[in-house]
Protein backbone atom coordinates (compact mmCIF):
# COMPACT_ATOMS: atom_id res chain seq x y z
CA UNK A 1 0.00 0.00 0.00
CA UNK A 2 1.20 3.53 -0.84
CA UNK A 3 2.22 5.81 1.55
CA UNK A 4 0.60 8.57 2.17
CA UNK A 5 2.04 12.18 1.52
CA UNK A 6 0.58 15.93 1.76
CA UNK A 7 1.16 18.22 -0.70
CA UNK A 8 0.70 21.93 0.52
CA UNK A 9 0.77 24.14 -2.26
CA UNK A 10 -1.18 27.66 -3.74
CA UNK A 11 -1.24 26.71 -7.37
CA UNK A 12 -2.98 23.71 -8.58
CA UNK A 13 -5.32 23.67 -11.52
CA UNK A 14 -7.43 25.34 -12.77
CA UNK A 15 -4.56 27.70 -12.19
CA UNK A 16 -2.09 28.00 -15.11
CA UNK A 17 1.27 29.55 -15.50
CA UNK A 18 4.69 28.46 -14.41
CA UNK A 19 3.74 27.55 -10.65
CA UNK A 20 1.18 25.02 -11.26
CA UNK A 21 3.41 22.86 -13.62
CA UNK A 22 6.12 21.63 -11.18
CA UNK A 23 3.85 19.90 -8.80
CA UNK A 24 1.30 18.85 -10.76
CA UNK A 25 3.90 17.33 -12.58
CA UNK A 26 5.28 15.35 -9.46
CA UNK A 27 1.98 14.45 -8.18
CA UNK A 28 1.28 12.63 -11.57
CA UNK A 29 3.89 10.65 -11.40
CA UNK A 30 3.64 9.96 -7.45
CA UNK A 31 1.94 6.92 -7.69
CA UNK A 32 4.70 5.04 -9.89
CA UNK A 33 6.83 5.35 -7.03
CA UNK A 34 4.54 4.41 -3.97
CA UNK A 35 3.48 7.00 -2.76
CA UNK A 36 -0.11 8.55 -2.61
CA UNK A 37 -0.28 12.65 -2.77
CA UNK A 38 -2.82 14.61 -1.04
CA UNK A 39 -3.25 18.06 -1.98
CA UNK A 40 -3.82 21.50 0.56
CA UNK A 41 -4.90 24.32 -2.02
CA UNK A 42 -6.76 27.35 -1.18
CA UNK A 43 -10.73 27.06 -2.43
CA UNK A 44 -10.81 30.34 -3.23
CA UNK A 45 -7.44 31.96 -5.22
CA UNK A 46 -6.09 34.60 -6.88
CA UNK A 47 -4.49 33.26 -10.12
CA UNK A 48 -2.53 34.76 -12.31
CA UNK A 49 -4.23 33.35 -15.20
CA UNK A 50 -6.28 30.00 -15.89
CA UNK A 51 -6.13 26.65 -17.98
CA UNK A 52 -8.25 24.05 -18.10
CA UNK A 53 -6.47 22.10 -19.96
CA UNK A 54 -3.71 20.87 -17.09
CA UNK A 55 -6.82 18.79 -15.65
CA UNK A 56 -5.74 15.88 -18.03
CA UNK A 57 -2.52 15.66 -15.91
CA UNK A 58 -4.39 14.95 -12.54
CA UNK A 59 -4.52 11.40 -11.83
CA UNK A 60 -7.69 9.96 -11.24
CA UNK A 61 -9.03 9.65 -7.76
CA UNK A 62 -6.91 12.17 -6.21
CA UNK A 63 -7.59 13.77 -3.00
CA UNK A 64 -8.06 17.71 -3.28
CA UNK A 65 -8.73 19.03 0.48
CA UNK A 66 -9.44 23.16 -0.01
CA UNK A 67 -10.30 25.79 2.29
CA UNK A 68 -11.10 29.33 1.73
CA UNK A 69 -8.28 32.09 2.13
CA UNK A 70 -8.92 35.51 2.39
CA UNK A 71 -6.27 37.89 0.68
CA UNK A 72 -6.09 41.69 -0.01
CA UNK A 73 -6.56 41.44 -3.16
CA UNK A 74 -9.96 43.55 -3.62
CA UNK A 75 -8.16 46.46 -1.44
CA UNK A 76 -4.96 46.41 -4.09
CA UNK A 77 -7.58 46.93 -6.83
CA UNK A 78 -9.20 49.44 -5.74
CA UNK A 79 -6.21 50.78 -4.74
CA UNK A 80 -4.36 50.91 -8.05
CA UNK A 81 -7.64 51.63 -9.57
CA UNK A 82 -7.94 48.29 -11.57
CA UNK A 83 -11.10 46.77 -12.06
CA UNK A 84 -12.36 44.10 -10.03
CA UNK A 85 -12.02 40.70 -13.37
CA UNK A 86 -8.56 41.92 -13.65
CA UNK A 87 -5.77 39.19 -12.96
CA UNK A 88 -2.93 40.51 -10.81
CA UNK A 89 0.72 39.81 -12.48
CA UNK A 90 3.14 38.57 -10.30
CA UNK A 91 7.17 39.93 -10.44
CA UNK A 92 5.93 43.86 -10.40
CA UNK A 93 5.30 43.35 -13.96
CA UNK A 94 2.79 46.27 -15.69
CA UNK A 95 1.58 45.81 -19.29
CA UNK A 96 0.04 49.27 -19.51
CA UNK A 97 1.95 52.26 -17.98
CA UNK A 98 4.96 53.15 -15.81
CA UNK A 99 3.77 52.12 -11.90
CA UNK A 100 2.29 55.26 -10.18
CA UNK A 101 2.57 56.37 -6.40
CA UNK A 102 -0.62 53.96 -5.71
CA UNK A 103 1.10 50.68 -6.91
CA UNK A 104 4.71 51.90 -5.30
CA UNK A 105 2.56 52.52 -2.18
CA UNK A 106 0.58 48.62 -2.91
CA UNK A 107 4.39 47.69 -3.26
CA UNK A 108 5.55 49.08 0.18
CA UNK A 109 2.44 47.65 1.99
CA UNK A 110 2.86 44.17 0.78
CA UNK A 111 6.51 44.03 1.55
CA UNK A 112 6.38 45.88 5.12
CA UNK A 113 2.55 44.23 6.55
CA UNK A 114 1.92 41.06 4.25
CA UNK A 115 5.08 38.98 5.60
CA UNK A 116 5.85 36.80 3.87
CA UNK A 117 3.43 37.02 0.89
CA UNK A 118 -0.53 38.22 0.64
CA UNK A 119 -1.24 34.60 1.79
CA UNK A 120 -0.54 35.48 5.29
CA UNK A 121 -4.10 35.38 6.65
CA UNK A 122 -4.36 31.37 5.07
CA UNK A 123 -1.45 30.50 7.45
CA UNK A 124 -3.28 30.18 11.02
CA UNK A 125 -6.71 28.67 9.67
CA UNK A 126 -4.68 25.71 7.52
CA UNK A 127 -2.53 24.68 10.52
CA UNK A 128 -5.67 24.83 12.64
CA UNK A 129 -8.07 22.77 9.79
CA UNK A 130 -5.08 20.09 9.18
CA UNK A 131 -4.31 19.73 12.56
CA UNK A 132 -7.86 17.95 12.81
CA UNK A 133 -7.57 16.48 9.14
CA UNK A 134 -4.62 14.90 10.04
CA UNK A 135 -6.40 13.33 13.30
CA UNK A 136 -9.22 11.01 11.17
CA UNK A 137 -6.80 11.40 7.64
CA UNK A 138 -3.28 10.73 8.83
CA UNK A 139 -0.14 10.49 6.42
CA UNK A 140 3.55 9.23 6.35
CA UNK A 141 4.88 13.37 4.99
CA UNK A 142 4.20 16.44 4.60
CA UNK A 143 5.42 18.82 1.56
CA UNK A 144 5.37 22.37 0.88
CA UNK A 145 6.16 24.12 -1.97
CA UNK A 146 6.52 28.34 -2.68
CA UNK A 147 6.35 31.06 -3.45
CA UNK A 148 4.33 31.54 -2.09
CA UNK A 149 5.78 31.43 1.13
CA UNK A 150 3.40 31.26 3.21
CA UNK A 151 3.02 27.57 2.58
CA UNK A 152 5.96 26.94 3.89
CA UNK A 153 4.88 28.93 7.26
CA UNK A 154 1.88 26.38 7.05
CA UNK A 155 3.79 23.83 6.61
CA UNK A 156 6.45 24.82 9.74
CA UNK A 157 2.96 25.08 12.20
CA UNK A 158 1.69 21.60 11.16
CA UNK A 159 5.29 20.02 11.70
CA UNK A 160 5.47 21.62 14.89
CA UNK A 161 2.07 20.18 16.22
CA UNK A 162 2.50 16.90 14.65
CA UNK A 163 6.58 16.19 14.21
CA UNK A 164 5.57 14.67 11.19
CA UNK A 165 8.78 14.19 8.57
CA UNK A 166 8.60 18.02 6.49
CA UNK A 167 10.09 18.46 2.52
CA UNK A 168 10.23 21.80 2.10
CA UNK A 169 10.36 23.00 -1.75
CA UNK A 170 12.05 26.42 -3.21
CA UNK A 171 10.89 26.62 -6.49
CA UNK A 172 12.22 30.24 -6.03
CA UNK A 173 14.59 31.86 -3.36
CA UNK A 174 12.93 34.27 -0.68
CA UNK A 175 15.33 36.99 0.40
CA UNK A 176 17.25 36.48 -2.57
CA UNK A 177 14.53 36.33 -4.80
CA UNK A 178 15.04 38.66 -7.67
CA UNK A 179 12.49 41.26 -7.21
CA UNK A 180 13.44 41.40 -2.64
CA UNK A 181 15.12 44.49 -3.21
CA UNK A 182 11.88 46.55 -4.61
CA UNK A 183 10.07 45.80 -1.60
CA UNK A 184 11.21 48.90 0.33
CA UNK A 185 11.45 46.93 3.40
CA UNK A 186 12.09 48.67 6.58
CA UNK A 187 14.66 46.96 8.64
CA UNK A 188 12.10 45.20 10.96
CA UNK A 189 10.46 44.15 7.68
CA UNK A 190 13.49 42.57 6.33
CA UNK A 191 14.89 40.96 9.82
CA UNK A 192 11.22 39.36 9.95
CA UNK A 193 11.48 37.89 6.37
CA UNK A 194 14.71 36.62 7.48
CA UNK A 195 14.18 35.14 10.61
CA UNK A 196 10.55 33.25 9.13
CA UNK A 197 13.58 32.04 6.07
CA UNK A 198 16.05 31.08 8.59
CA UNK A 199 13.17 29.09 10.62
CA UNK A 200 11.82 27.04 7.40
CA UNK A 201 14.99 26.02 6.73
CA UNK A 202 16.31 24.89 10.02
CA UNK A 203 13.27 22.75 10.89
CA UNK A 204 12.21 20.89 7.57
CA UNK A 205 13.69 17.79 7.47
CA UNK A 206 14.46 18.08 3.72
CA UNK A 207 14.74 20.84 1.71
CA UNK A 208 14.38 20.72 -2.06
CA UNK A 209 15.84 23.83 -4.68
CA UNK A 210 15.86 23.60 -7.98
CA UNK A 211 19.56 24.75 -9.00
CA UNK A 212 22.90 24.29 -7.65
CA UNK A 213 23.48 27.88 -7.40
CA UNK A 214 20.41 28.39 -5.29
CA UNK A 215 21.78 25.62 -2.84
CA UNK A 216 25.06 27.59 -2.55
CA UNK A 217 23.07 31.10 -1.98
CA UNK A 218 21.17 28.93 1.16
CA UNK A 219 23.73 27.68 2.58
CA UNK A 220 25.14 31.17 3.20
CA UNK A 221 21.82 31.54 5.29
CA UNK A 222 21.57 28.14 7.06
CA UNK A 223 24.78 25.69 7.29
CA UNK A 224 22.75 22.28 6.06
CA UNK A 225 22.05 19.15 3.61
CA UNK A 226 19.99 20.32 0.67
CA UNK A 227 18.53 18.37 -2.37
CA UNK A 228 18.76 19.52 -5.85
CA UNK A 229 15.63 18.76 -8.17
CA UNK A 230 15.32 20.87 -11.17
CA UNK A 231 12.63 21.34 -12.72
CA UNK A 232 11.79 19.58 -16.51
CA UNK A 233 10.00 18.40 -18.94
CA UNK A 234 7.30 15.70 -19.62
CA UNK A 235 7.78 13.45 -22.21
CA UNK A 236 4.06 13.18 -22.69
CA UNK A 237 3.55 16.60 -23.55
CA UNK A 238 6.06 16.36 -26.43
CA UNK A 239 4.11 16.23 -29.49
CA UNK A 240 5.28 14.08 -32.60
CA UNK A 241 3.19 14.48 -35.07
CA UNK A 242 1.87 17.32 -37.22
CA UNK A 243 4.43 20.03 -35.97
CA UNK A 244 6.21 21.80 -39.37
CA UNK A 245 8.79 24.63 -38.34
CA UNK A 246 7.18 28.30 -38.54
CA UNK A 247 7.73 29.49 -42.19
CA UNK A 248 9.00 32.78 -40.90
CA UNK A 249 12.64 32.98 -38.70
CA UNK A 250 10.67 33.24 -35.63
CA UNK A 251 12.48 34.24 -32.64
CA UNK A 252 9.93 33.37 -29.58
CA UNK A 253 9.78 34.04 -25.94
CA UNK A 254 7.17 32.28 -23.93
CA UNK A 255 6.12 33.37 -20.71
CA UNK A 256 6.48 36.64 -18.59
CA UNK A 257 9.06 39.32 -19.98
CA UNK A 258 8.88 41.38 -16.93
CA UNK A 259 11.24 44.30 -17.17
CA UNK A 260 14.51 42.90 -15.63
CA UNK A 261 14.25 40.27 -18.83
CA UNK A 262 14.09 43.16 -20.73
CA UNK A 263 16.65 42.32 -24.05
CA UNK A 264 17.84 45.48 -24.81
CA UNK A 265 20.72 45.12 -26.73
CA UNK A 266 19.18 41.80 -29.00
CA UNK A 267 16.75 44.60 -30.14
CA UNK A 268 19.61 47.11 -31.09
CA UNK A 269 21.15 43.68 -32.28
CA UNK A 270 18.23 42.57 -34.39
CA UNK A 271 17.58 46.66 -35.71
CA UNK A 272 20.98 46.41 -37.19
CA UNK A 273 20.16 43.06 -39.07
CA UNK A 274 16.93 44.56 -40.32
CA UNK A 275 18.75 47.68 -41.72
CA UNK A 276 21.42 45.87 -42.95
CA UNK A 277 19.60 43.06 -44.64
CA UNK A 278 16.54 43.39 -46.46
CA UNK A 279 16.04 39.26 -46.71
CA UNK A 280 15.77 39.47 -42.63
CA UNK A 281 13.93 41.55 -42.61
CA UNK A 282 11.24 39.78 -45.01
CA UNK A 283 11.92 36.68 -42.70
CA UNK A 284 11.71 38.04 -39.19
CA UNK A 285 9.01 37.86 -36.85
CA UNK A 286 9.68 38.50 -32.84
CA UNK A 287 6.33 36.41 -31.12
CA UNK A 288 6.07 37.04 -27.82
CA UNK A 289 3.67 34.64 -25.13
CA UNK A 290 2.62 35.77 -22.54
CA UNK A 291 2.52 38.74 -20.46
CA UNK A 292 5.11 41.81 -21.44
CA UNK A 293 6.25 44.45 -19.44
CA UNK A 294 5.40 48.26 -20.88
CA UNK A 295 8.98 48.47 -20.68
CA UNK A 296 9.97 45.89 -23.41
CA UNK A 297 7.01 47.22 -25.51
CA UNK A 298 8.51 50.77 -25.69
CA UNK A 299 12.27 49.45 -26.42
CA UNK A 300 11.00 47.52 -28.89
CA UNK A 301 8.99 50.23 -30.65
CA UNK A 302 12.13 52.34 -29.51
CA UNK A 303 14.12 50.33 -32.26
CA UNK A 304 11.52 50.46 -35.18
CA UNK A 305 10.88 46.45 -34.32
CA UNK A 306 7.00 47.01 -33.42
CA UNK A 307 6.20 45.47 -36.93
CA UNK A 308 7.84 42.88 -36.73
CA UNK A 309 6.30 41.84 -33.12
CA UNK A 310 4.07 38.95 -33.34
CA UNK A 311 1.70 39.30 -29.42
CA UNK A 312 0.18 36.40 -28.10
CA UNK A 313 -1.91 36.54 -24.79
CA UNK A 314 -2.28 33.56 -22.57
CA UNK A 315 -2.41 30.02 -24.06
CA UNK A 316 -3.25 26.37 -22.81
CA UNK A 317 -0.10 25.04 -21.94
CA UNK A 318 -0.81 22.24 -25.07
CA UNK A 319 -0.43 25.05 -27.28
CA UNK A 320 2.53 26.71 -25.94
CA UNK A 321 4.26 23.37 -26.57
CA UNK A 322 3.17 23.86 -30.12
CA UNK A 323 4.34 27.24 -30.63
CA UNK A 324 8.20 26.08 -28.75
CA UNK A 325 8.18 23.15 -31.01
CA UNK A 326 7.40 25.23 -34.15
CA UNK A 327 9.72 28.00 -33.47
CA UNK A 328 12.79 28.61 -35.27
CA UNK A 329 14.52 30.10 -32.24
CA UNK A 330 13.15 30.07 -29.06
CA UNK A 331 14.23 33.24 -26.96
CA UNK A 332 15.64 32.43 -22.86
CA UNK A 333 15.89 35.80 -20.91
CA UNK A 334 17.97 35.45 -17.87
CA UNK A 335 16.44 38.58 -15.37
CA UNK A 336 19.25 41.29 -14.72
CA UNK A 337 19.31 41.02 -11.08
CA UNK A 338 21.85 40.58 -8.38
CA UNK A 339 20.72 36.67 -8.10
CA UNK A 340 21.01 35.82 -11.60
CA UNK A 341 23.31 32.72 -11.77
CA UNK A 342 21.09 31.00 -9.59
CA UNK A 343 17.82 31.54 -11.99
CA UNK A 344 16.63 28.13 -14.18
CA UNK A 345 13.51 28.74 -15.48
CA UNK A 346 11.15 26.20 -15.76
CA UNK A 347 9.92 26.73 -19.67
CA UNK A 348 13.94 26.12 -20.03
CA UNK A 349 13.60 22.30 -19.75
CA UNK A 350 10.58 21.98 -21.84
CA UNK A 351 12.69 24.24 -24.49
CA UNK A 352 15.12 21.89 -24.99
CA UNK A 353 12.52 19.27 -24.80
CA UNK A 354 11.40 20.82 -28.17
CA UNK A 355 14.60 20.39 -29.82
CA UNK A 356 14.68 23.81 -31.30
CA UNK A 357 18.30 26.40 -30.59
CA UNK A 358 18.04 28.41 -27.05
CA UNK A 359 19.22 31.68 -27.36
CA UNK A 360 19.67 32.41 -23.47
CA UNK A 361 21.14 35.97 -22.51
CA UNK A 362 22.43 36.17 -19.07
CA UNK A 363 25.89 35.14 -17.27
CA UNK A 364 27.83 32.88 -18.81
CA UNK A 365 28.76 31.45 -15.28
CA UNK A 366 24.64 30.78 -14.30
CA UNK A 367 22.90 27.63 -14.48
CA UNK A 368 21.19 28.16 -16.99
CA UNK A 369 24.44 28.20 -19.05
CA UNK A 370 25.79 25.60 -17.59
CA UNK A 371 23.41 23.02 -18.67
CA UNK A 372 22.89 24.61 -22.37
CA UNK A 373 26.56 23.75 -22.72
CA UNK A 374 26.21 20.33 -21.53
CA UNK A 375 23.66 19.34 -23.82
CA UNK A 376 24.69 21.66 -26.84
CA UNK A 377 21.25 23.23 -26.84
CA UNK A 378 22.09 26.67 -28.36
CA UNK A 379 23.51 29.87 -27.36
CA UNK A 380 24.59 32.09 -24.24
CA UNK A 381 25.73 35.29 -24.55
CA UNK A 382 26.07 37.70 -22.07
CA UNK A 383 23.38 40.61 -22.16
CA UNK A 384 25.99 43.54 -22.86
CA UNK A 385 27.82 41.98 -25.77
CA UNK A 386 26.62 43.19 -28.97
CA UNK A 387 28.87 41.23 -31.19
CA UNK A 388 28.27 37.72 -29.28
CA UNK A 389 24.92 38.58 -29.52
CA UNK A 390 25.15 40.02 -33.59
CA UNK A 391 26.89 36.77 -34.51
CA UNK A 392 24.77 34.26 -32.48
CA UNK A 393 21.82 35.80 -34.59
CA UNK A 394 24.15 35.80 -37.94
CA UNK A 395 24.80 32.13 -37.42
CA UNK A 396 20.72 31.31 -36.59
CA UNK A 397 19.71 32.98 -39.54
CA UNK A 398 22.03 31.47 -41.65
CA UNK A 399 20.93 28.08 -40.19
CA UNK A 400 17.43 28.64 -40.61
CA UNK A 401 17.69 29.72 -44.37
CA UNK A 402 19.84 26.36 -44.61
CA UNK A 403 16.54 24.57 -43.36
CA UNK A 404 18.70 23.47 -40.39
CA UNK A 405 17.25 24.47 -36.72
CA UNK A 406 17.20 21.39 -34.74
CA UNK A 407 19.35 20.61 -32.05
CA UNK A 408 20.47 17.51 -30.41
CA UNK A 409 19.74 18.62 -26.64
CA UNK A 410 21.80 15.98 -25.44
CA UNK A 411 20.76 13.76 -22.54
CA UNK A 412 18.48 15.59 -21.04
CA UNK A 413 16.49 12.76 -20.47
CA UNK A 414 17.90 12.96 -16.50
CA UNK A 415 15.43 16.14 -17.12
CA UNK A 416 12.48 14.26 -17.46
CA UNK A 417 9.41 14.91 -15.36
CA UNK A 418 9.31 10.94 -14.38
CA UNK A 419 12.64 10.40 -13.77
CA UNK A 420 13.02 13.75 -11.19
CA UNK A 421 9.53 12.05 -9.75
CA UNK A 422 12.08 9.05 -8.60
CA UNK A 423 14.83 11.31 -7.19
CA UNK A 424 12.03 13.11 -5.24
CA UNK A 425 10.34 10.29 -3.76
CA UNK A 426 13.71 8.67 -2.62
CA UNK A 427 13.80 12.06 -0.50
CA UNK A 428 10.80 11.60 0.95
CA UNK A 429 11.74 7.86 1.72
CA UNK A 430 14.70 9.21 3.02
CA UNK A 431 13.23 11.32 5.62
CA UNK A 432 10.58 8.35 6.53
CA UNK A 433 12.92 6.01 6.70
Amino acid sequence: MNRRVLIITYYWPPSGGAGVQRWLKFVKYLRSFEWEPVIYTPENPEFPSLDESLAKDIPEGIEVVRTPIWEPYSFYKKLIGAGKGERINAGFLSEKKRPGLAEKFSIWLRGNFFIPDARKFWIKPSVRFLVKYLEKHPVDAIVSTGPPHSMHMIALGVKQKSGLPWLADFRDPWTNIDFYHELMLSPRADRKHHSQELSVLKTADEVVVISRSMKSDFLKIHNREYSVITNGFDEDDVLTEGIEPDLKFTISHIGTMVKTRNPEILWQVIKTEVEENTEFASDLEIKLVGSVDYSVSASLEKAGLGRYVNRVSYLPHNDVIKIQQQSQVLLLLINDTPNANVILPGKFFEYMASRRPILCIGPAGGDAAQVITETKAGYIVEKDDFIGMQKAVRQLYANYKAGNTKVSSEGIERFSRRQLTADLAERLNYICR
